[in-house]
């Protein structure tokens, strides 16, 4: 059966989370309805990353198989006509080997995080972004978070309900930049422990205002305690900013 791989654009705020669940619609459901409507086929749909209720996505990626070969641009543009009630648009579809998955295939996921730093409320990006109204030190937040650098364990920015195997992670990269108001957090791995990002960027948060020392943060890495962790940030200023593979494992 012929595989194909799909990129996806996506505002999680109406969306329990890519994963299909009893208490509403998700990401993961909408593309598999539409998958219905376009080919008749009841068909799983498999991402990359399983983005919590409000997460958003500017290229999560997912695979499924299909009866017969479909034109890329014919399938793309079938399941967007399909999605157009939705907040999700596929931007690209194309075939793949039968041995590539989107999850387990990945070597590199690319998440950033949003924080608007003032006072006024949001009014075109309320959902979309964190606005924390207190200044923040964006520079000793940069410096804080290189502690978080490399191999460790997360135990203190992991989720209770994370069913991960083991709580040790390699952060490859985080980095804290600021642009006018808009301070990014981005940072890049091959996998994360279950609100990971959102554990570390409330943390973070705590340092750029001045209640944490930067070396508050490697102290509450090295507790491997969840209650040693700061407030955990919102998950409307999270996106799945993009997935990678290795050369031409999608061919």
């Amino acid at each position: 059966m012929p595989r194909y791989r799909i990129s996806v654009e996506y505002d999680g705020t109406q969306f329990v989370g890519w994963q299909v669940q009893d208490n509403g619609p998700s990401i993961q459901g909408a593309l598999q309805e539409a998958l219905f409507a376009l080919t008749g086929e009841s068909v799983s749909v498999n991402g990359a990353g399983r983005t919590d209720a409000g997460v958003h996505a500017l290229a999560q990626v997912a695979h499924f198989d299909l009866s017969r070969e479909w034109a890329s641009d014919r399938l793309r543009d079938g399941l967007n006509a399909h999605l157009r009630e939705h907040a999700i648009a596929v931007l690209m579809a194309d075939a793949v080997s039968e041995d590539f998955h989107a999850r387990f295939s990945a070597i590199r996921r690319t998440y950033l995080y949003r924080i608007v730093n003032r006072r006024p409320k949001l009014a075109l990006e309320d959902r979309r972004a964190w606005r924390v109204p207190v200044s923040l030190d964006s520079d000793t937040m940069h410096v804080a978070a290189q502690n978080l650098v490399g191999q460790h364990d997360f135990t203190t920015f992991r989720a209770s309900e994370c069913q991960a195997e083991t709580p040790v992670k390699t952060l490859d990269f985080i980095s804290v930049s600021r642009q006018a108001d808009v301070i990014e957090v981005i940072t890049y791995a091959r996998s994360f422990l279950h609100n990971q990002v959102r554990s570390i960027v409330g943390s973070l948060k705590l340092v750029g205002e001045g209640k944490w020392r930067a070396d508050d943060l490697a102290i509450a890495l090295q507790a491997r305690d969840r209650t040693a962790c700061g407030p955990v940030a919102p998950a409307h200023g999270l996106y799945l900013a993009r997935v990678d593979y290795e050369a031409g494992s999608a061919e």
